[in-house]
């Protein structure tokens, strides 16, 4: 077993990381939550985030899960040492492609109706559940911060719980900017978002890299 002492914070913290880079993209959910926030109001867009949060705890647990089964490759740290490498790369590609792609082609047209809370909540869930792809996202993002630690059960537990509440708290501040600026957001404003998401995630990607190959720890 070649992994240090686990520290409980740090688990939180590179769950609170994990929770906001899975949902800051300007996909389908993001732009539907951006949508919902702009014509039926902030709370509206917000139990759509929260749907789609719920929808990434259970895709992380699937890929937490998956990933324990596989405990004797982790615990090798040469493995780990390419696993880093691999989950640094995807992101960087993930970033990319973020960066690339045109956010406006998931605007789609609003329901005059506003619905309830919770009927907006369920619909955000769908969207993001319906895309398996993401599992891919977090097995990059499990790798490159060593997510998956064997045998700490409750830290692990609150990890998880952090992945959530990372999620959350991405989707409120989201919200609450599109709520603020209102009257100049457009769909302009998603496209230079979405930008500005992919190059963040880029340069993540590019100190993940570099940590990795210096051996230093992140």
């Amino acid at each position: 077993m070649w992994f240090e002492p686990v520290s409980t914070l740090d688990l939180i913290i590179k769950g609170l990381l994990i929770g906001v880079v899975a949902s800051a993209p300007m996909g389908p959910v993001g732009v539907l939550c951006i949508q919902r926030t702009l014509n039926k109001g902030r709370w509206y867009g917000f139990v759509t985030g929260i749907g789609a949060a719920f929808s990434d705890i259970i895709y992380a647990l699937i890929t937490g899960f998956g990933m324990s089964f596989v405990v004797d490759f982790i615990e090798n740290k040469d493995n780990m040492f390419y696993l880093q490498m691999a989950g640094s790369i995807m992101l960087f590609f993930f970033g990319w492609y973020t960066y690339r792609c045109n956010p406006a082609k998931s605007i789609r047209p609003t329901s005059p109706r506003k619905g309830t809370l919770i009927h907006n909540m369920v619909t955000g869930f769908l969207v993001t559940f319906s895309n398996p792809l993401i599992i891919f996202l977090f097995v990059a993002l499990f790798a490159r911060f060593t997510f998956v630690v064997p045998d700490h059960v409750v830290q692990q537990s609150l990890g998880y719980l952090s992945v959530f509440v990372g999620a959350m708290i991405w989707w409120f501040v989201l919200t609450y900017f599109i709520d603020k600026v209102r009257s100049r957001f457009d769909v302009k404003g998603i496209y230079l978002l979405n930008r500005l998401i992919g190059v963040v995630v880029i340069v993540a990607s590019i100190v993940g890299l570099a940590v990795t190959l210096t051996g230093l720890s992140l």
